[in-house]
């Protein structure tokens, strides 16, 4: 059986996940795990004892068949997970629950018999009781001897191994009492080893529930794809099962049904309710050549899709599998609970031991010190430690998904609060990515008119610019009387255009003296005045008669600058790189309130930028669209990708927002800081638990109070303290809603040019001149005027900046990337270049 997998980076490299059966505590997850990660070509493995999954990243060496041969020769079972991924709950699990159920009651029976039975002195009632609790011991509670075993052969310990010796020391206790003619006399304690089975069994069957309900957003998904679709084939319809589904097979989609695959619409539209992929309430309109997504709702009327995506190739396929994948994956925190649970078992079994002799060297009956051993080795809880990392971060990463928040790797939730700088790309990210056409100065006629000979131009073209003058000629009702006779663009320069025997040429003042147009004064001062407004001009030319000015914009995203100043409340430094030029990167920067920019960037100087943060010790975010911004998010210590929910699973980034809304990231923080407090409250109550029932169940309190605790109610309370574990991380879907709907959207309405350079917005800070130097290009000796060019330092030429009392040449990421001396001539230091 092959394992479902995906290929990872490199292509040699794919992921398997398996369903572990048989586990019972953190320390069996631990044996697992070093079980399978010597396997030659397993990369490394992860197993979640929350979600009783094993995650492995491996190399296409690994034989089919070999991890789940390791996994059974550790003494559990390993199910290999094929086509889609499974949520959590299976027919495998819903047997377990019936059949833990069974014993609980089962278990619950023979306590109240032998509790009856126990204290008949007749021989007959005493061989009873033992036979009833013989059948229980080896019924119901063999499942912790067989656990101890596997865990003996490992060479380990675990929760099992305490629960065993537990109901074994009073078991065997009871049976040299039920015979005092042969032993020696004393009290039976046939009802305490009953009902420690009873009442860990039941525990953990409320601590399975809870688990199953931390995986509930997830498996959620999974069930908004139907199992049949009605197929159009030769003009009859068809229902068909989804499984049966191909690429380009034809669906009929009628109102209020789930769509079963992705495709395109080719007849009919309607307004798909998209919500489970973007976390937006509100349908949106599709007509034919839209893109639409399996799992989607069609609420209004019907349509015809045809296939491109089916089965485990849909977005929606992808991101549970990406989700699953996430929740393999180990946060930092919990690695810590995992090195205390490894050693825990054996201090625990010590300290039973301690405890029982320390009994009797005080004086105690034999009686006492085996009860403060019994009690002592079934209290302390491994499993409570070992779920309260993994529960906590299931819960989280499933809140975010249903908010349009991806995690595709839980310890994202942990390294998220610790972000003390956030780099954001410009293009796309803070601003809408397509260019708008702002404003149209007509220097001969009016706006409308030489916006319809712009258009005629612009139709012959699919330039980003072209399309936004289309757009606005659109948007204004102005139809194209006839096309164009024929076009052609020039790269660089625009678009010149043939109509009725006259030239029309929209482009820059390079494509106005290519075709040999005159621009006057009065049309160079109004692009230069655009310019300086951090837009773009271009000229538009009748005949050669320059007739226009037109201004383009990026538009700024209307909750970007809220989002901004959210973020600088939260403490964290607010940095744009971009690879636009240095007036418009710095117009949006002070619009925005941003901390500090950088323009004119190639990829390789915004991953520079990058690494310069993360050596002066900041913890560092990258937020991008995913694709375009891929090197500098895989190489930030958090990546947050903004883009669609059909991509989510190909972004590169740590988490994935589905919606365009900046403010999804600040969600993204409060998530993981939530996160992050129940992940530590689970592990203090967990830690506090054990360190204050040990010294109880011990006999601490006996010399004050004189109270021993009976072994059955710290078997309980053992069993309620994974139950109040992983309860605590599911009332995080409680709070957790009511936190991120706190955060009220500040929306940036004005839609006045962006200020120029030299005046920041009201209430806003002054960018430093210091965070963009103008740089020279050239070093000029004073003396004699020789001229030689400025050094280069990771591919953009050195300035002059004081270094302590020097002037030294300085790399334009810092001195601490790089420094140089000043050169030489006629004996004098060299100056830059007017």
């Amino acid at each position: 059986m092959d394992a479902q997998h995906t290929l990872e980076s490199p292509d040699a490299e794919k992921i398997e996940r398996f369903r572990i059966r048989g586990m019972h505590c953190a320390n069996c997850a631990d044996t697992i795990e070093k079980a399978v990660a010597p396997i030659p070509g397993v990369i490394d493995a992860h197993v979640n004892f929350a979600a009783e999954t094993l995650t492995a990243r491996v190399s296409h060496e690994v034989p089919a068949g070999e991890i789940e041969a390791k996994v059974a020769a550790a003494g559990y079972t390993a199910i290999a997970e094929t086509g889609s991924v499974s949520a959590g709950e299976s027919v495998l699990d819903r047997q377990d629950a019936r059949r833990n159920l069974q014993w609980v009651i089962a278990s619950a029976i023979g306590a109240a018999v032998v509790m009856y039975m126990q204290d008949g002195e007749s021989l007959g009632t005493r061989i009873a009781t033992l036979v009833v609790a013989t059948s229980l011991m080896f019924t119901a509670g063999l499942t912790f001897y067989r656990g101890a075993w596997t865990a003996a052969r490992n060479r380990t310990a675990n929760m099992d191994t305490l629960v065993a010796l537990g109901i074994s020391a009073a078991y065997f206790y009871s049976i040299l009492t039920t015979f005092p003619e042969v032993f020696f006399a004393g009290p039976r304690f046939f009802d305490t080893a009953i009902e420690l089975i009873l009442f860990i069994r039941f525990g953990k069957f409320l601590e399975a529930r809870a688990r199953g309900r931390a995986m509930n957003a997830l498996r959620s998904l999974l069930t908004l794809v139907p199992d049949v679709a009605t197929v159009v084939r030769d003009g009859n319809e068809l229902v068909v099962p989804v499984s049966q589904l191909a690429v380009g097979d034809v669906v009929l989609v009628r109102p209020a049904s789930r769509i079963p695959v992705d495709g395109v619409i080719i007849a009919g539209a309607s307004a798909i309710d998209e919500s489970m992929l973007t976390g937006e309430s509100m349908p949106v309109d599709k007509a034919v050549g839209a893109e639409i997504s399996g799992g989607t709702l069609n609420t209004a009327a019907v349509i015809m899709v045809r296939a491109t995506r089916v089965g485990s190739e849909t977005a929606l396929a992808q991101i549970v599998r990406m989700v699953a994948d996430a929740q393999g994956d180990k946060a930092p925190i919990q690695r810590v609970a995992d090195a205390v649970a490894a050693r825990f078992v054996p201090t625990v079994i010590a300290i039973a031991v301690l405890a029982f002799v320390a009994w009797i060297w005080l004086g105690g009956d034999l009686v006492m010190a085996l009860t403060a051993m019994t009690a002592v080795l079934v209290i302390a809880c491994p499993c409570a430690m070992g779920l309260a990392t993994p529960t906590a971060l299931m819960v989280g990463s499933g809140l975010g998904l249903r908010i349009g928040i991806l995690v595709k790797r839980t310890s994202a939730l942990e390294l998220i609060t610790k972000i003390r700088v956030m780099l954001f790309d410009k293009t796309g990210t803070l601003t809408a990515g397509r260019p708008e056409l702002e404003s149209v100065v007509a220097l001969d006629g009016d706006e409308n008119s030489v916006l319809s000979f712009a258009a005629i131009a612009a139709a012959g073209s699919v330039h980003p610019l072209s399309r936004a003058v289309s757009s606005s000629a659109h948007a204004r009702s102005l139809a194209l009387q006839s096309a164009a006779d024929n076009s052609r663009e020039i790269p660089g320069q625009g678009v010149v255009a043939d109509h009725q025997g006259r030239q029309i040429a929209l482009g820059n003042e390079l494509l106005m003296t290519e075709i040999g147009a005159t621009v006057d004064s009065r049309a160079r001062d109004e692009a230069a005045r655009i310019a300086a407004s951090a837009a773009t001009p271009l000229f538009l030319a009748i005949d050669r008669n320059v007739t226009a000015v037109l201004a383009f914009r990026d538009p700024v995203k209307p909750e970007a600058r809220g989002a901004i100043a959210e973020l600088r409340r939260m403490g964290i430094r607010t940095v744009m790189i971009s690879g636009d030029n240095a007036e418009v990167a710095k117009a949006v920067a002070i619009r925005l309130g941003i901390d500090e920019f950088h323009a004119q960037l190639m990829p390789a100087d915004k991953i520079a930028i990058v690494k310069r943060y993360q050596d002066a010790g900041q913890f560092t975010a990258m937020v991008g669209d995913g694709i375009n911004d891929a090197p500098a998010l895989a190489a930030a210590d958090i990546g947050i990708a903004i883009g669609s929910g059909t991509d989510a699973a190909k972004e590169t980034g740590d988490v994935v927002l589905t919606r365009d809304d900046l403010y999804d990231i600040v969600r993204a923080l409060i998530l993981g800081r939530l996160t992050l407090n129940k992940v530590k409250q689970n592990l203090f109550w967990a830690f506090f638990y054990n360190v204050l029932g040990i010294p109880i169940a011990a006999g601490a309190l006996y010399p004050f109070f004189g109270i021993m605790l009976n072994p059955a109610l710290a078997g309980l309370a053992m069993a309620l303290s994974s139950v109040s574990v992983v309860s605590n991380a599911l009332l995080l879907n409680i709070t957790g809603p009511r936190k991120l709907a706190s955060v009220h959207p500040e929306i940036d309405v004005e839609h006045s040019p962006l200020p120029n350079s030299s005046t920041p917005p009201n209430g806003r800070i002054q960018i430093p001149e210091k965070r963009e130097i103008a740089v020279a290009t050239k070093l000029k000796c004073e003396k004699c005027g020789a001229e030689i060019a400025m050094p280069m330092h990771c591919n953009r030429p050195m300035h002059a900046e004081k270094v302590g009392n020097e002037t030294k040449l300085v790399c334009w990421m810092g001195a601490s990337c790089g420094v140089a001396d000043v050169p030489q001539h006629c004996d004098s230091p060299m100056h830059d270049a007017a």
